[in-house]
């Protein structure tokens, strides 16, 4: 297979740019990234699916990474709970190296084939599952790993890479592969690859959270009220939808503790 990853950069000489033309053509190779995403949508559509299927059904979604991929699952694994008010339970990231790895890299953590099926079991990671690798290269070892250990245990695998044609993807079902071309320094992925990730995991949690009934309209009807923002936020969810005064959403969050609870309780 061919690097694309680790292809030379298009620009040259970055250290002899002024700090405005590099700004600009960091922008500039990032205005690509949403077109790549763009034509990988059909793909993600299939992954989707699939997840809704399995979860609807009392399965888990699992992402699996190392380095920046596996930092970027994990941000959006721990946002489900917050958002949609499911249980930390449900949708999980795993990264090579432990918790430890979100801050600090822990060295040739994500080069070790077993691991990440190790990992997996300590979650009992089953049939009813679906297990996602997320990896720029799709070369890593934790990644491949683990999704090969999946489909020879009859668990659903998918896969986020930024190469075609990757070991990652050859052990995925339902492989997403986003070609966004040569980083703008070279072979650092954690930028248009990492972003280009990262829409694409907003799209699969988000999809797979509204098809679960977790979004009412357009809005967050089960978030947590972790905050007095999202409790100023829920108090004006119930107004508009409600058509009633401050005081009167205010007294309804309080007794219920959610705002999709307090709609549906109302009486007038």
């Amino acid at each position: 297979m061919k690097k694309i990853t680790e292809s030379d950069s298009l620009y040259d000489g970055l250290e002899k740019m002024s700090v405005k033309k590099l700004l600009a053509s960091i922008n500039t190779e990032d205005k690509t990234v949403a077109h790549s995403v763009e034509k990988t949508i059909p793909q993600i559509e299939k992954l989707v699916n699939i997840a809704v299927d399995k979860v609807s059904s009392g399965g888990r979604l699992f992402y699996v990474g190392a380095g920046t991929s596996g930092r970027l699952a994990i941000v959006d694994a721990s946002e489900c709970p917050p958002t949609f008010g499911v249980p930390h339970s449900l949708v999980i990231g795993l990264i090579a190296g432990g918790d430890s790895a979100i801050r600090k890299a822990v060295e040739f953590a994500e080069d070790n084939v077993d691991l990440g099926w190790l990992d997996l079991l300590k979650y009992n990671v089953n049939s009813n599952d679906v297990v996602i690798g997320v990896a720029a290269s799709g070369t890593t070892p934790y990644v491949f790993g683990a999704l090969r250990n999946c489909q020879e245990n009859n668990i659903i695998t998918g896969c986020i890479v930024c190469n075609s044609a990757s070991p990652v993807a050859s052990v995925s079902n339902y492989p997403v592969e986003v070609i966004v071309g040569p980083e703008f320094v070279t072979g650092s992925t954690r930028m248009k690859s990492g972003t280009a990730q990262k829409l694409i995991l907003n799209m699969i949690s988000t999809s797979l959270m509204i098809k679960l009934n977790r979004v009412k309209g357009n809005k967050m009807v089960d978030m947590q009220l972790s905050n007095n923002k999202l409790l100023e936020r829920g108090v004006k969810m119930i107004r508009k939808k409600l058509n009633i005064d401050k005081k009167t959403a205010q007294k309804l969050l309080d007794k219920f503790g959610s705002v999709r609870t307090a709609i549906d309780n109302y009486n007038e």
